[in-house]
């Protein structure tokens, strides 16, 4: 059986395109067609001129509707983000660990491995943020669980994941080569973040570290005599995830990093949920989280909201804050079948109206239900 989607503005690949439907057949998309050449035999779905366009790809994400994957990684809280994301039309993340005792690392990986076989299809795997981290850049991280990687460590946990955990942020400067060179050879996507690398030492390691953790925070500043590790991100080009709350990062740095990475750049929420046990008790001021003391910890973003700030706010064209929230991280994590409107890929798809409010959302070629 063959669904048509037809009467929308299709965003794909940085273009609007008109007057086209979606074939959609089992869980990929056969074809992109003219509106006058659906097959006969097709279920269609009039769209009524909404916007559709890929899932979003949501790479930092620690909890939802109240349960903090990251503070209590169980079960339960992977479904209740796989269920509240859906509805925002994240169609894939990654469930975010932040630096903590082994046990809770452990417990993660353990519920990843426990919940794959019952996931809906959009929770995609593990992203340890820590706890590999430098104590000068900790932001909300507690220091006393931030450690060098051990090698020994670092291949237990991904002999543990079974190929659950797909990123790791790390400070590579503190880290031995051994570690970095290991994490590479298991297509562990390596993320600087946390750190206080000078402009000479990340030069050199971006040749082999493929990504930076939500650019510009818990990073050092930009310094004329003392580049620091932005200007290093602005030379090498790695791919970079912002977190576009305008609280995290100001809008206008946002589109000057538009502008000197440009497909590099990607959008991350960064987003956590209230909680008061553990050591991150995350306390929402109003829009944002924050720790006790007031140290930022989280934002309250979505995804498509997100895409939002970046139209509204940075003067990013639609079509391409969406790449930003699809396309490109689908880039970083390899993912050949995600993040374009075009035949062969997963048909992952979201339809927003004019006011970017989801209307309808795909997973697999399967509607969700809200």
């Amino acid at each position: 059986m063959i669904t048509a989607l037809t009467n929308c503005i299709i965003i794909s690949n940085g273009s609007e395109i008109f007057g086209r439907a979606v074939l959609i057949k089992d869980t990929a998309i056969l074809d992109v067609v003219n509106a006058t050449s659906i097959p006969d035999d097709s279920t269609v779905i009039d769209l009524d001129g909404a916007y559709l366009a890929p899932g979003l790809i949501d790479l930092q994400i620690y909890g939802s509707g109240g349960q903090l994957f990251g503070g209590n990684p169980t079960v339960s809280a992977l479904e209740q983000m796989e269920t509240d994301l859906l509805r925002q039309g994240t169609t894939g993340f990654f469930a975010t660990v932040a630096t903590n005792t082994n046990e809770i690392v452990e417990h993660a990986i353990y519920s990843a491995k426990s919940y794959r076989k019952h996931s809906k299809g959009n929770f995609l795997g593990l992203h340890l943020e820590g706890p590999y981290l430098n104590p000068k850049r900790k932001g909300a991280h507690p220091e006393k669980y931030i450690k060098k990687a051990v090698l020994a460590e670092v291949k237990d946990w991904i002999v543990q994941a079974e190929g659950e955990i797909k990123m790791i942020t790390i400070a590579p400067e503190l880290q031995d080569r051994e570690v970095v060179d290991y994490l590479n050879a298991q297509n562990i996507i390596i993320s600087c973040g946390h750190s206080d690398a000078s402009y000479e030492e990340a030069t050199a390691f971006f040749d082999h570290i493929s990504a930076v953790t939500h650019l510009f925070n818990a990073m050092p500043a930009i310094h004329h005599r003392q580049p620091g590790l932005i200007p290093a991100v602005f030379k090498k080009k790695p791919f970079a995830s912002i977190v576009a709350d305008g609280i995290h990062v100001n809008f206008a740095m946002i589109e000057l990093a538009k502008q000197l990475l440009g497909d590099k750049l990607f959008l991350i929420t960064d987003a956590v949920t209230e909680a008061n046990e553990g050591v991150y008790p995350h306390v929402f001021t109003g829009d944002r989280y924050t720790m006790p003391d007031g140290t930022l910890s989280g934002s309250a973003l979505s995804m498509l909201q997100a895409v939002k700030n970046c139209i509204n706010e940075a003067g990013i064209q639609l079509s391409e804050a969406i790449n930003m929230a699809s396309l490109y991280p689908a880039k970083l994590i390899k993912s050949l079948n995600k993040g374009k409107v075009e035949a062969s890929y997963s048909a992952d798809l979201i339809a927003f109206d004019k006011n970017l409010q989801i209307t309808k959302v795909w997973l697999n070629g399967e509607a969700v239900k809200f």
